[in-house]
């Protein structure tokens, strides 16, 4: 029997780092085993909200892409491609908008969150009000029985569900209903106790050298009680021991609680300990991704067989859409 199928996606926002390591790419070099697995860089998405400065764009697509294969995603076993070689998402995009009722997408939580959090922006745009209909479109034109996602982005498979049914109510069973894959994200700081983000310039990039992610880490924010040596401190409230949850084993998590309730290490001490454990789960990427970033057009070239892959599939999809919605204008429709 075929694995069942499961697709998810990055917009190209420029390099990757730490939040996205533990966030999606550890589960979906994992996943790779026993699923057939279609990993997208949806620069149309991008577009959403960077209409007005697109140039970075390609140069973003292409750091994804090699922190991808940094991180271990395999093309072949899985199928890397940018969402804008396969066309066809565009089209059912178009076709799934006829359907779709306009308060659907006026109730996403995330519509008027981004909206509030990027007020420096004109997002009062169709493409960013229908954005979750995109992503409904990438989901649904390879017929994924599932999608690994995130706590925060399980609304938007949810409507997806609905659009699904929608569908097929209209038009006979098209598409399957996807499942939301949930996966466990933990908490990632940035280094000044933030949520890890590129725009906060708090992140630790894939990227970074180890001697980089030593300097970045030295100043990060801790427990503020601990303004001594001597004060005892709590390492729920610190940034660093949330880092050491997803970096460090559980004997130098339980030295560093320790160690930190009762004063009897001092806050470099943590650090170091874990920026040890941390540089050696990165040894891998760092060993890896030199040779790509020397190879671009290997990279550019992976991600193009990867587009003539999935356009495949979605051309097959695209031709039972056409067919049921009627609208295949030939002999045989």
């Amino acid at each position: 029997m075929s694995r069942p199928r499961i697709l998810s996606g990055m917009r190209p926002t420029g390099p990757l780092h730490l939040g996205h390591l533990t966030g999606a790419l550890d589960n979906w070099v994992r996943l790779q085993d026993s699923y057939d697995c279609y990993w997208a860089i949806v620069d149309w998405h991008a577009l959403t909200t960077d209409y007005a400065n697109p140039g970075p764009i390609a140069e973003n697509i292409l750091e994804v892409a090699i922190d991808w294969l940094a991180a271990g995603l395999d093309p072949e076993r899985a199928t890397l491609f940018v969402q804008s070689d396969v066309p066809e998402h565009a089209e059912l995009h178009l076709l799934l908008s006829m359907v779709v009722p306009v308060p659907w997408l006026e109730r996403v939580p995330s519509y008027k969150e981004q909206q509030q959090q990027l007020s420096d922006r004109d997002l009062s745009t169709y493409g960013f009000l229908g954005y979750p209909l995109l992503q409904t479109a990438d989901i649904v034109i390879y017929k994924a029985d599932a999608v690994p996602v995130g706590e925060d982005q399980a609304p938007h498979i949810e409507l997806t569900r609905e659009i699904v049914r929608r569908f097929n109510n209209l038009y006979g069973p098209v598409f399957p209903e996807p499942k939301t894959l949930l996966t466990e994200t933990p908490r990632m700081p940035g280094t000044d106790g933030r949520k890890m983000s590129k725009s906060y310039g708090n992140a630790v990039f894939l990227k970074d050298a180890p001697e980089e992610v030593r300097q970045k880490l030295k100043p990060m924010v801790t427990d503020p009680a601990r303004k001594r040596r001597t004060d005892p401190g709590n390492p729920e409230v610190c940034p660093v021991f949330d880092l050491h949850e997803a970096f460090s084993p559980p004997e130098t998590r339980a030295w560093a609680a320790d160690g930190c309730r009762t004063a009897g290490i001092g806050c470099l001490d943590c650090k170091g300990r874990l920026t040890d454990h941390l540089l050696e789960r990165m040894k891998e990427i760092h060993s890896r991704r030199p040779e790509y970033a020397r190879r671009p057009d290997t990279v550019w070239d992976v991600l193009r067989e990867g587009g003539k892959r999935a356009r495949e599939t979605a051309r097959a999809t695209m031709d039972e859409v056409r067919a049921a919605m009627k609208i295949r204008y030939d002999a045989s429709s």
